[in-house]
């Protein structure tokens, strides 16, 4: 397998000073994390800002949302080709919050993924139920499909490099957090539907746990099996919190907070 994953999603929060705090706070010691993979995932207008903080340490920039289409007159939106030049590595998709507050439909995500793709960055597709199918015990259904509908897109090719992260909905920003035994059930039902195409891709996937991720769940959650890391939100905008998830993903780590 490979090294695991943290990614840090601020969504819509910072300021430039505020980010220059947490950036200053964080990249000497996630630096030292060598057998670690970490993105941070900063609102459009922090990039130049970020990049340039990130740009001699091993930390990626990444991006919260990208458009379907190369160029034109998409008022408001932002390419693939655009985030490349900022230095971004990787590009969520399909966050709940987008699927839910802008309607974005599997359709749509998909046409997100090969925009990614086509640029040569790294999709992190954003996949999970809501509470209400849960109930209705359609949560293995909903994220079926909502891999199946990009695999049958891009083919399994396209999720070599890719990254998926599983957020049940009913657990972002509710403090409510899966157990370590229904995640590692998603995540091992999203690595058996690509493994049914190819085992070796889907064996070297990062899927990621995204579901209210904080300090003290993240240990049992990333000694699940198939948890390969996690989609951090509200606990990345926070130091110290960050840091004690990342020392979690990363074994033998030792450093004072």
């Amino acid at each position: 397998m490979p090294a695991p994953l943290v990614i840090a999603n601020w969504k819509m929060n910072g300021s430039l000073e505020k980010n220059a705090r947490l950036l200053n706070q964080l990249l000497t010691k996630l630096d030292t994390l060598e057998y670690l993979e970490v993105g941070i995932c900063p609102p459009f207008p922090y990039l130049p800002q970020v990049s340039d903080h990130l740009s001699q340490s091993r930390i990626n920039l990444g991006a919260q949302n990208v458009s379907a289409f190369e160029a034109g007159a998409y008022t408001g939106e932002v390419s693939a080709a655009m985030l490349r030049e900022f230095g971004c590595r990787y590009i969520l998709l399909g966050h709940s919050e987008r699927r839910l507050l802008c309607q974005e439909s599997n359709d749509q995500v998909t046409a997100k993924f090969e925009a990614v793709l086509k640029a040569e960055l790294t999709p992190v597709l954003c996949v999970g139920e809501t509470l209400e199918h849960r109930q209705r015990g359609e949560s293995e259904s909903v994220v079926s499909t909502q891999v199946q509908t990009v695999l049958d897109r891009v083919g399994i090719q396209g999720f070599a490099n890719a990254v998926i992260a599983y957020e049940p909905v009913w657990a972002i920003g509710t403090g409510e957090t899966a157990t370590p035994e229904q995640a590692q059930a998603v995540h091992a039902q999203i690595r058996r539907i690509l493994a049914g195409h190819d085992a070796a891709i889907a064996n070297q996937l990062h899927i990621l746990y995204g579901g209210s991720v904080n300090a003290a769940n993240a240990q049992t959650l990333f000694s699940q099996k198939d948890v390969d890391g996690g989609l951090v939100g509200g606990a990345s905008l926070e130091a110290n919190a960050f840091l004690e998830i990342c020392k979690a993903a990363h074994p033998g780590t030792h450093f004072d907070l």
